[in-house]
């Protein structure tokens, strides 16, 4: 009665499960290119999609996190060194370090609130892309089982829990890069030992080295299948750098610096990420029982220098220190996921319904910012520790109500707990938020092997604890404002988001879907973690379109192309600003790419990416530059056990940008600070070459 109960009050709305099998009279069909199944008859929305491991091997890749690039619109870049978490832009945002995109991997959270470096930090540096088995995204804040920062989307990555051989694959590559990766499944008792070990250095084209070094190991003992077993997973990453970070304009413009050249060569970092975490899947004709737990360590100590000698020269008259700052992170993550589906037949109505509880706890002993000058510290700009924990229930039922029609309507609630310690003690404080969000997708067909979509639903982002408890001003260097009255941030922001879209396997071979969008967000004000203090936002409005194709002419050759465009303003302004526009947002971007294995010794791949020009201030006056980049592979199979592969990146050693940003920085030389845009180069053409052989 309680199942019967749960439908009649969500079945006009809710977010699909993963697995659509409940609804045994759906006549599914499966649209097969290799090894990637059509999602007719089973997605919740347009803009979701599964990507598995055969599409992610011809993707040339220069960065870990570079796997995400597949889900359509979504572009990776990085303004500083690799062993920090990358930038992120996606529907109209720049997502920073990752907030308003959720990511988990093998059921672990990666998303971290109230971060050093940037709310809702998503550092994929440890991810292992050769064990990644598939990878489930989402657009937009339409599945229930998402909570924060999933606005503009979420992915949930899962590894391997046995590969068809162990392997060893060693890399070598320009600029001192040097990869090895050990990784194997040998049987044990009655499952499988996944183990996997990576070693990377690489000095990258900068005129100081990066110097990066990382170690990644993983274990992780499986026993039965994803839907009918269990796991135990232990992971460990290490990693060290120095950055080159983005550098003024008018200092390449003057030949003060080269174009692989900086300002600061001691800015860099370090980071740790050690894991447990555990899942186990029980699945019948009649239900589907699912849990996770994960204990998290993380660390991050970072050096950043963005403005030279403007707070030094302003403070002291002189610029012997530089206005270097470091971000300290230091916590403790722990949590866990529950949620059980049934498959039912209500007034004879295939239908499925899902119950989820989920908690997060994130024990921060110390998240803090320092002034530094040659990475030693020379003030303290704030120190807390932190205690921000959640509580989240969700439910969702699917309901078919007609042959060609189905319903998904879900409901979340998540309640928050937020508790600082701050070294002001005005910042100190503890807060409480809880807030619901409705979800709703109504699925229309298959005619013709084509589906149609409507969505809407509610979502959120949190806020920086730090920002939900301020009180006061606590950075020592902004002398104008030191100790001034502060706002505090709202704890939870509502994100509102409509989609109309449409996904056809109608041409023979070719998967076609697209996607009308839109998504609000509530006016709010944020934590900057490079001052330490909040500052206004406003509410948002961003719209565009999608279109993401995958052709497979013969069974040897791929080909996808996807395009987005999208539109990112402020609803309402005040005089503080000099227009709608939102710096940095993503407007624009192209992604084509080709693949050829017909199983024989050779193969290759090549993809092309565009990154559109974006509005770097409010009023649209200064604009970064559109940059194009294609990157190339070639393999050669000696035998079943070996093969070669060369990468080309940037191919065509296009000089672009891979981010810019325009603001205010001074020089040692200069008498005043100077309004200007700072940019990160791409990197140049880059050859690497791997040997892996199976054994």
């Amino acid at each position: 009665m309680t199942k019967y109960l749960f439908v009649l009050l969500f079945s006009p709305l809710a977010t699909a499960t993963t697995h659509a099998g409940g609804l045994q009279t759906l006549e599914t069909v499966f649209v097969t290119a290799q090894d990637n199944e059509g999602l007719i008859g089973e997605a919740a929305s347009a803009s979701e999609g599964t990507v598995t491991a055969k599409q992610l091997e011809s993707r040339p890749l220069l960065r870990p996190a570079e796997i995400l690039e597949v889900i359509p619109g979504l572009i990776i870049s990085q303004h500083s060194g690799d062993g920090k978490a990358n930038q992120y832009y996606l529907r109209g945002f720049n997502l920073d370090h990752g907030t308003d995109f959720a990511t988990s991997v093998m059921g672990m959270p990666v998303n971290q609130p109230t971060h050093g470096h940037g709310q809702g930090y998503l550092d994929l540096q440890f991810l292992i892309p050769e064990l990644v088995e598939h990878m489930h995204y989402r657009k937009g804040p339409y599945a229930a089982e998402v909570g924060d920062f999933a606005t503009a989307g979420s992915a949930s990555i899962e590894y391997f829990r046995k590969l068809d051989e162990p392997f060893a694959q060693l890399s070598v590559g320009q600029n001192g890069y040097r990869r090895g990766l050990l990784a194997g499944s040998p049987s044990a008792g009655n499952g499988h030992l996944l183990y996997a070990v990576e070693w990377t250095e690489n000095n990258g084209p900068w005129q100081t080295p990066e110097n990066i070094g990382k170690w990644n190991v993983l274990l992780r003992y499986s026993h039965g299948t994803e839907d009918n077993g269990w796991s135990l997973a232990a992971m460990t990453y290490r990693a060290q750098w120095t950055s080159t970070d983005q550098v003024p304009q008018r200092a390449l413009d003057a030949g003060l610096i080269s174009r692989f050249g900086n300002l600061d060569a001691s800015d860099g970092g370090r980071s740790s990420r050690h894991s447990l975490s555990g899942e186990s899947s029980a699945r019948t004709p009649d239900r589907w029982l699912r849990a996770s737990a994960y204990l998290i360590d993380s660390k991050l100590n970072l050096w950043s220098n963005f403005t030279f000698c403007l707070n030094d020269l302003a403070n002291n008259g002189n610029c012997n220190r530089g206005d270097q700052f470091e971000q300290a992170d230091a916590r403790k993550i722990y949590g866990f996921n529950l949620a059980a589906t049934w498959y039912e037949k209500p007034a004879g109505l295939p239908a499925n319904f899902t119950l989820g509880l989920q908690s997060r706890t994130d024990d921060i002993g110390k998240v803090g910012l320092y002034a530094t000058s040659q990475r030693k510290r020379s003030g303290t700009v704030r120190e807390d520790s932190v205690r921000e924990s959640s509580v989240s229930l969700y439910g969702e039922a699917q309901v078919q109500w007609l042959e060609r029609f189905r319903s998904i309507v879900g409901l979340r609630g998540d309640a928050y707990r937020f508790k600082v310690d701050s070294d002001t003690a005005a910042n100190s404080g503890r807060a409480r938020d809880r807030i619901v969000s409705p979800k709703m997708a109504l699925i229309f067909g298959p005619w013709a092997k084509t589906e149609y979509y409507a969505n809407a639903g509610y979502g959120f982002h949190s806020n920086d604890a730090r920002g939900v408890t301020a009180r006061v001003n606590p950075d020592f260097r902004d002398t104008a404002n030191f100790g001034a009255a502060v706002e505090a941030s709202t704890p939870l922001v509502r994100a509102k988001g409509y989609e109309l879209g449409m996904r056809s396997a109608l041409v023979p071979t070719l998967q076609t879907s697209l996607a009308l969008w839109r998504l609000d967000l509530a006016s709010e004000l944020r934590f900057v973690g490079d001052a330490g203090t909040t500052e206004p936002s406003f509410p948002s409005h961003r719209a565009g379109i999608e279109w993401a194709n995958y052709w497979t002419p013969t069974r040897s050759i791929t080909v996808d192309a996807d395009l987005a465009l999208s539109r990112a303003r402020f609803s309402h302004v005040d005089a503080t600003v000099s227009g709608p526009h939102i710096p940095g947002a993503i407007e624009r971007t192209l992604s084509i790419g080709a693949a050829w294995d017909n199983g024989g010794r050779w193969s290759g791949g090549a993809r092309l990416r565009y990154f559109g020009p974006r509005a770097l201030v409010e009023d649209n006056s200064v604009r970064s530059r559109a940059s194009t980049i294609v990157n190339l592979q070639a393999g050669y199979r000696f035998d079943r056990n070996m093969k070669l592969s060369l990468d080309m990146l940037n191919a065509f050693d296009s000089k672009v940008s891979d981010i810019d940003y325009r603001y205010e920085s001074q020089l040692a030389t200069e008498a005043a600070a100077v309004n200007d845009v700072h940019t990160h180069p791409s990197e140049p053409r880059t050859l690497r070459l791997t040997l892996r052989t199976s054994f």
